[in-house]
């Protein structure tokens, strides 16, 4: 299907470098959009945009951090002046940190009272790491949509398309920094959804369920391939039973970007999850 709307929109898309965000920037692009490819890797977002150009679309690599406004401003003007200036932002930069991460789903007694520096407790989560994760997801997209909101206030048909979880909704067990960053997240899609509605611009977001990916590689299989303990819960709480693939995002995002499809739609937080949101376990 074809969204004619969206041809010659500039496309921002932050964390573009990684697995998913790279599949949305080539999605977008294949519907005729200038795409600015943004990652703090740069080599990584020069891939993406070179693959993109040699399928016959438009784009360009930026190398940038998140965290950084004026690391953003400078991509910002790299952008208004190569492509013109921001239509759609898309934001998805994010990620998880060991520090933020425990061992174990839930304590145990024994963790109390024979430490085992192979355990990671609550009691020894690292606030360095919480704040790392949580800036990374919440400020990492606040920092961008200040940068490129400004240009988006005065046009037609702009929008923000935010990446969530499921973790949004439901918190994971062991990552309590990520699920408590993407559920920050999720309400700050909202918040702005209500605080840009007079200016036009729609903000909504995407809730991805269970991707392999290389980012979560090492949880989700072992090194021989076999599929970890924790494969086994997320497939035997997703009634499909399976993980999703990149491609299967494409829709969504499509269809909050397309106001022909989605005009009157601001503020929603929509599962691609294989119905992991609607299981309740029995």
């Amino acid at each position: 299907m074809t969204h004619e709307n969206l041809k010659g929109r500039v496309a921002v898309v932050t964390g573009g470098g990684g697995v998913l965000c790279g599949q949305f920037a080539q999605t977008l692009a294949k519907q005729g959009c200038k795409v600015a490819v943004l990652d703090l890797n740069e080599a990584a977002a020069q891939a993406c945009a070179d693959e993109i150009v040699a399928n016959g679309g438009e784009a360009i690599a930026v190398g940038c951090n998140v965290l950084d406004s004026e690391s953003m401003q400078n991509a910002r003007k790299i952008i208004n002046e190569k492509l013109g200036t921001c239509d759609i932002l898309l934001n998805g930069a994010g990620g998880n940190n060991p520090k933020g991460t425990t061992t174990k789903d839930t304590l145990e007694q024994i963790d109390l009272v024979q430490k085992d520096e192979n355990v990671k407790t609550f009691f020894d989560l690292d606030a360095d790491g919480i704040s790392f994760v949580f800036n990374l997801n919440f400020l990492g997209t606040l920092i961008p949509t200040q940068v490129f909101a400004r240009d988006m206030v005065e046009k037609e048909h702009a929008c923000i398309v935010m990446i969530t979880s499921m973790n949004a909704f439901r918190p994971l067990t062991r990552i309590p920094a990520y699920s408590a960053a993407k559920a920050a997240v999720k309400n700050f899609t909202e918040w702005m959804a209500v605080h840009f509605a007079p200016m036009g611009i729609r903000v909504n977001a995407i809730a991805p369920g269970f991707f392999s990916t290389k980012q979560n590689a090492t949880l989700l299989w072992n090194e021989d391939g076999t599929p970890t303990a924790r494969t086994g819960k997320i497939l035997a709480a997703t009634p499909m039973n399976r993980f999703g693939e990149p491609e299967e995002l494409d829709g969504t995002l499509l269809f909050l970007c397309d106001e022909a499809y989605s005009g009157f739609i601001t503020g929603v937080n929509i599962p691609v999850d294989g119905g992991f949101n609607a299981y309740s376990g029995v």
